[in-house]
C-alpha cells in the first residue's frame, strides 16, 4: 500500500506537567531545649529545610536537632526575639516560611493543611493559624489562651519580624488566611519553668518599655499585676480552667507585676541597662 508522503503527522498530546510544590522551610529558635528539640524537630520534618538557629546551647541541643535531620546554625548571644527570629528568617531558602517555636509541635491535621496551603495559597501572602497550650500538663481552654491565633506561615519576602526585644510581631504584606489543624504549644512544664519564664520575659519586656520612655511606680506596678489577675481570671474565664486557671491568672499577676516594678528599678539606676 503506498505511503502518502504529503499527509501531515499530528503530534501526540502531552499529558500536562504540574508545577513543582513550593519549598517550605520551618525555622526554629532555640536555647538548652533539650528537652523539647527533637519532638519539635519530628513534627516538622515533612518540610524540606527543618533549620534551627542555636543561640549557644550547653545541654546538646544543637547535636539532638542534628540527629533528627535539622540544619543547625550556632549564633552566639541574644540580641532579642524579633531580631533573632529576623536572622532565622535571613538563612531561610524556601519559598514559604513556617516559624515554629522550640516548644512547639505541628500536628498531623495541621501538616496537611499547611501543604494544601502551598499547593493552592489563592490570594494570601500569609496564613494565621490556631495555638493550643499547655500549663503545667492541662490544656487551656480559656484564660486568654485559647483560641489564640497567630500567623505563623508566609510566603518568604512578604513578611518579616518587629525588632521587639519579646513579643515579636509578624508584620505582614498582604492579605492572611486561616489555616485548618492546632499547632501545639507545650509552654510550661512544671512551676519551676513559670518561675524562670517570668523572670526572663519581665526582664525583656521592663527594657523595652525603658526604652520606649515608659515610666512606672510600685502603685502602678500592683495596679496593673491586679488588673492582670482579674483579666485572666474572670473575663477571659480562666475560672472555668479549674485550679491550674487560678495558678495560671497568678503567673500572669506576678510577671505583670515585676516588669513594671523593674521598670521602676530601671528608672532608679537599680538595675543594670542592657
Amino acid at each position: 500500500m503506498p505511503v502518502d508522503c504529503e499527509r501531515p503527522i499530528m503530534p501526540v498530546p502531552l499529558p500536562p506537567v504540574s508545577p513543582p510544590m513550593p519549598s517550605l522551610s520551618v525555622v526554629i529558635l532555640a536555647k538548652n531545649e533539650a528537652r523539647n528539640i527533637a519532638a519539635c524537630v519530628r513534627s516538622a520534618r515533612f518540610a524540606g529545610q527543618v533549620l534551627v538557629l542555636d543561640a549557644g546551647s550547653t545541654d546538646g541541643t544543637p547535636e539532638l536537632a542534628r540527629a533528627e535531620g535539622a540544619q543547625v546554625v550556632v549564633r552566639e548571644g541574644w540580641p532579642g526575639f524579633g531580631p533573632q527570629k529576623n536572622i532565622a528568617l535571613g538563612l531561610a531558602t524556601g519559598d514559604w516560611v513556617f516559624s515554629l517555636d522550640a516548644d512547639e509541635r505541628i500536628t498531623p491535621a495541621l501538616q496537611q493543611s499547611i501543604l494544601a496551603a502551598l499547593a493552592a495559597p489563592g490570594p494570601h501572602a500569609a496564613f494565621r493559624i490556631d495555638r493550643r497550650s499547655s500549663y503545667c500538663g492541662q490544656w487551656i481552654a480559656h484564660s486568654g489562651w485559647w483560641p489564640d491565633r497567630i500567623v505563623r506561615l508566609w510566603r518568604r519576602g512578604t513578611a518579616r519580624f518587629s525588632d521587639d526585644l519579646v513579643h515579636e510581631r509578624l508584620l505582614v504584606d498582604g492579605s492572611v488566611g486561616q489555616l485548618q489543624g492546632e499547632l501545639l504549644h507545650e509552654s510550661f512544664h512544671d512551676f519551676e519553668s513559670v518561675l524562670a519564664k517570668v523572670d526572663r520575659y519581665s526582664s525583656a519586656s521592663a527594657q523595652a518599655l525603658h526604652a520606649r520612655g515608659r515610666r512606672a511606680t510600685p502603685l502602678t506596678a500592683l495596679g496593673h499585676g491586679l488588673w492582670a489577675f482579674l483579666r485572666t481570671y474572670l473575663l477571659q474565664r480562666g475560672i472555668l480552667d479549674g485550679w491550674m486557671g487560678l495558678a495560671l491568672a497568678i503567673s500572669n499577676a506576678e510577671g505583670t507585676y515585676y516588669r513594671y516594678m523593674k521598670l521602676w528599678l530601671l528608672q532608679r539606676g537599680s538595675l543594670p541597662r542592657p
